[in-house]
């Protein structure tokens, strides 16, 4: 895989290079793209699969183009957070705000054993970190939704 493909995917289409905030960028446009693919199901798990594989794959590469650890540029981690958090939530305007922000929470806390993968180097401790952040994202958002009827 070419480095000019490498940067284009791991920047997701280069809002990565978004000066400011690109993980919370990458993550709004990730919301966009859940909420477009939410009403077919297997489609959203077949492109959420697509975007996490290659993310392990590119964003290592892209750690080895740059010469540095876990490049603020690379946000294909974020997409597939975002992913993992939306995954089966009713998509009302407070589950959607409630789960973005409960998203970057996670991922900027690094809760155990996030925190533990995100030391990992390479395309592992890139993207793990931020799948685990959208695993505890949507388990709290579906207890919250389904179970104690908060949102």
């Amino acid at each position: 895989m070419s480095d000019k493909l490498v940067r284009m995917l791991s920047t997701w289409f280069y809002v990565g290079d978004i000066p400011g905030a690109p993980g919370t960028a990458a993550s709004a446009v990730a919301v966009l793209m859940a909420v477009i693919l939410s009403p077919y199901i297997f489609l959203y798990i077949v492109v959420s699969v697509i975007i996490t594989v290659l993310g392990f794959k590119v964003s290592g590469k892209m750690e080895d183009v740059l010469g540095r650890k876990d490049p603020g540029c690379v946000v294909i981690d974020e997409v597939a957070g975002i992913m993992v958090t939306f995954f089966l939530l009713p998509l009302t305007i407070p589950v959607v705000i409630t789960a973005f922000f409960l998203f970057r929470a996670f991922d900027m806390f690094k809760i155990y054993p996030a925190n533990k993968f995100e030391q990992i180097k390479g395309g592992t401790g890139i993207m793990m970190d931020d799948v685990i952040a959208g695993l505890y994202a949507n388990i709290v958002m579906q207890i919250a939704v389904r179970w104690a009827g908060v949102i």
